[in-house]
């Protein structure tokens, strides 16, 4: 206003005070208008650049994928060996229960250990598309909610929120389960002891994931209240053996990165403390 010069800034975060709350950024550009007195009136112009920043963003991390793909790999070989080991012994275990009863927790040990025995195979050998088949979402996301669930204190409270119109979809079941579960349990550990978690599913209609616009894309979202993503992990959250927790391996997000994009989906997230979302986009185009 005192100079009567225009002025103009790219990419600038601005949240707003009620809902929604997600942050959004801007461009911005300040005119002084033609014909009034210096100082007095400007034209102040914002433009979404969330959108182009989002398409930037994910079209960076598919071109560092292939890096992070061969470590996964490379570590998918090491996992194998134990894997055995446990089935085994759950196996042992079960022949020696008299109670009926008690043999449901071995065959789950066992079933969990065939379901990641398949994956680490898929994971171990070429990048070959996901054996896909038609699936109910939710019927996914309920099995990850009670793996959650007998993993979480008590006190921590497991919430549901299923969008009903979701159609069934044409996924790979045990991939897309390991991805879902791996975002939860990092939301279970970001809560600690107390806190709120939040299994979410949506249909979203004309989204793009990096440059591909997709027609229908389901929405699979887990959202906590911890404290959030560090700031200095932020742009790197998603390679491997990247981590905040002093005993985490740095794995989870990285190996739900890669079978989503399988899919010719993507992880997304957004944070800040007190809410945190991860968000699974995952094209429905090939829906029987």
């Amino acid at each position: 206003m005192q100079t009567g010069e225009s002025f103009a800034d790219r990419e600038l975060a601005v949240k707003p005070i009620g809902a929604p709350r997600e942050t959004r950024i801007v461009d911005v550009t300040i005119t002084p208008l033609e014909g009034q007195v210096t100082g007095t009136h400007l034209l102040l112009e914002l433009a979404d650049a969330t959108q182009r920043q989002r398409i930037y963003r994910e079209n960076d991390l598919l071109a560092r994928l292939d890096g992070s793909r061969l470590m996964v790999r490379q570590l998918a070989h090491e996992i194998k060996n134990p894997l055995g080991g446990l089935r085994g012994a759950a196996q042992l275990l079960e022949r020696e229960l008299a109670d009926a009863s008690l043999r449901e927790y071995t065959s789950v040990i066992i079933g969990e250990a065939d379901r990641l025995t398949a994956l680490v195979d898929s994971m171990a050998g070429p990048n070959r598309p996901p054996h896909k088949s038609s699936v109910n979402v939710h019927e996914l996301c309920e099995h990850v909610y009670h793996l959650l669930r007998g993993e979480a204190r008590a006190t921590v409270l497991i919430e549901r929120d299923y969008d009903p119109s979701l159609p069934s979809a044409a996924l790979d079941r045990h991939q897309i389960i390991q991805a879902l579960l791996n975002v939860a349990r990092n939301a279970l550990q970001a809560v600690g002891e107390r806190g709120r978690i939040t299994l979410r599913t949506r249909a979203l209609s004309n989204v793009s994931i990096g440059s591909v616009r997709h027609r229908l894309v389901a929405s699979l979202q887990v959202e906590d209240n911890g404290p959030g993503v560090p700031e200095e992990l932020r742009s790197s959250i998603f390679y491997p053996l990247v981590t905040g927790r002093a005993n985490g391996t740095g794995l989870g997000l990285a190996v739900a990165q890669d079978l989503v994009t399988r899919h010719r989906g993507i992880v997304e997230f957004e944070s800040e403390p007190g809410r945190t979302l991860f968000t699974l986009l995952l094209p429905l185009e090939d829906t029987p």
